[in-house]
């Protein structure tokens, strides 16, 4: 199974596994039946969730039903746990949405819900995340996880979402960190795909971010809080919602 979503992950686009992979994944659900992890995005459990991962597979990662991974998890929790995302009336715009917030998001009463992308055929409007087609103040809340590391210019996608963020207003604006790294490993004359791959994690990343994205993100504006929201849980609820081993959260507000 995990030599499958590896392949499928690397070879076939984006924006086609999304059309297709929850009927696939519905099917696959019924292997998994039991109840030693829970998906708190959709209330499931199962035995185990499935692994996913291009290159080396994580195990016990993938949702069936939700599409979550770890980190949609953890989120899922900290905006419940640390946020006024489910008690008030927000504008959300949603950047490179995920599959498992989607249909939630968009029928929540609280939320007036916005979804924008580039290439994703999900997305409500398609938009680049340099360029945002909003004008300044516009929104409560905006979410854009795992996309900056794709950006050939990050600060100044992390400006736009400033820009387009109300006063007060508050983003999460996740990517893979490297914790080993003390800073950003990037080059941008890294051109050939086969390279970015082996330097970066994947052939459409432009870089690995390092200690310092929390800084970066500043320079966009932000004044940024590195959560470490994930050593306040237990281990037992670790467990059971099959949460990353290492994550922070960047809470990004707009003064």
């Amino acid at each position: 199974m995990k030599q499958i979503i590896s392949f499928v992950l690397r070879k076939v686009p984006r924006k086609y596994i999304q059309y297709v992979s929850h009927y696939f994944l519905r099917i696959i659900a019924v292997f998994y039946y039991g109840n030693n992890v829970e998906c708190p995005i959709d209330g499931k459990t199962y035995r185990k969730f499935l692994p996913y991962g291009r290159l080396d597979s994580r195990q016990n990662v993938l949702c069936p039903s939700s599409l979550s991974l770890e980190r949609h998890r953890l989120m899922w929790l900290y905006l419940k746990e640390k946020t006024n995302f489910f008690t008030s009336n927000l504008k959300l715009l949603h950047i490179a949405p995920e599959l498992c917030f989607i249909k939630l998001f968009d029928r929540m009463e609280n939320i007036e819900y916005v979804s924008g992308d580039i290439e994703s055929p999900l997305a409500k409007v398609k938009m680049d995340v340099n360029k945002i087609p909003y004008d300044e103040n516009s929104f409560d809340v905006v979410f854009c996880n795992h996309v900056m590391e794709h950006v050939e210019d990050d600060t100044k996608a992390m400006s736009e979402i400033y820009r387009v963020l109300k006063p007060g207003g508050w983003a999460i604006i996740q990517s893979p960190v490297y914790m080993y790294l003390e800073k950003t490993l990037e080059d941008p004359s890294v051109t050939d795909p086969l390279e970015r791959e082996r330097i970066f994690g994947q052939n459409d990343h432009m870089r690995k971010y390092g200690r310092d994205y929390g800084d970066r993100l500043r320079k966009g504006g932000f004044n940024v809080s590195e959560d470490n929201y994930l050593n306040e849980l237990s281990d037992k609820v670790r467990k059971r919602y099959a949460l990353p081993e290492e994550e922070i959260i960047y809470f990004c507000k707009k003064a």
